[in-house]
């Protein structure tokens, strides 16, 4: 059986088919993986996403807490050489022409496009993984768009956002830590972080138990790239449901058990 080479032509029918304001702001967790072979592969995935939202802004997570950390070696985060640990997109993504990596030491973003340079600034003066005011919390200012390419809402670093907004007890550490930031200029910064830490483990791999309510909720829907299936998020919407949750049950997701129907 021979697959199916995608080619950019393809890529674009089916991203113009999942109904993304092009005009907006698109933040993507992705798998290249899962969208299966696609010629010119992750260059032409990148070019596809670029070219679509040409007038708009287009954001990828380029996360370095894997090399940076509570009892990690790693206390300078350089925004010029540190790769993302979240996948090749974003790696090959944060080092093409005109796209702008903030300087948060733990959880960078990249940005392409209109407002890039306003959206990424002072990430440098941030203390916590992902503050209302940081980039994470722009997400629900501009009314974003989040979209899980090939991947599931386990990935949404967005909630670990919304659970730091709501206050949720356990999820960072106490003490913060002294961290090295450099610029695009080598430009040298400094910051005292507190990382995530929560004695319940990784509570992002019960986040997918949202699913349901947020379909509910009107925040989600469905797409296809490729081979991958993908679930198209509302910021805004998004982080309505999840609080009116976690208001009800703080500690909603220190297991995999199913959000009981009738809270949603």
């Amino acid at each position: 059986m021979v697959m199916k080479m995608y080619t950019k032509s393809d890529l674009l029918a089916d991203i113009e088919k999942m109904g993304i304001d092009p005009k907006g702001a698109l933040l993507i967790h992705s798998s290249m993986k899962a969208i299966g072979p696609v010629e010119g592969r992750a260059d032409t995935v990148l070019d596809a996403w670029s070219q679509y939202m040409g007038d708009g802004l287009l954001i990828f997570p380029t996360h370095t807490w894997k090399y940076i950390g509570d009892g990690k070696e790693q206390s300078v985060f350089d925004s010029r050489t540190l790769p993302a640990c979240v996948g090749i997109l974003p790696e090959l993504f944060r080092q093409r022409e005109g796209v702008v990596r903030s300087l948060h030491p733990t959880h960078s973003v990249a940005a392409l496009g209109k407002g890039a340079a306003a959206y990424t600034a002072g990430e440098e003066q941030r203390h916590s993984p992902a503050p209302r005011e940081g980039c994470w919390g722009k997400l629900v200012d501009l009314d974003a768009t989040i979209l899980f390419l090939g991947c599931t809402l386990r990935s949404n670093t967005f909630i670990h956002g919304v659970e730091e907004w709501n206050g949720i007890p356990n999820r960072v550490s106490v003490e913060a830590y002294p961290l090295t930031i450099l610029g695009p200029q080598g430009e040298e910064y400094h910051t005292n972080m507190h990382f995530h830490r929560c004695s319940y483990g990784d509570v992002s791999e019960n986040y997918d138990k949202l699913e349901k309510p947020f379909l509910k909720h009107g925040a989600i829907r469905y797409g296809v790239l490729g081979d991958a299936k993908c679930v198209i998020g509302s910021a805004q919407k998004m982080a309505e449901a999840a609080s009116a949750l976690l208001q009800k049950e703080p500690n909603l997701f220190i297991d995999a058990k199913p959000v009981p129907e009738e809270w949603y």
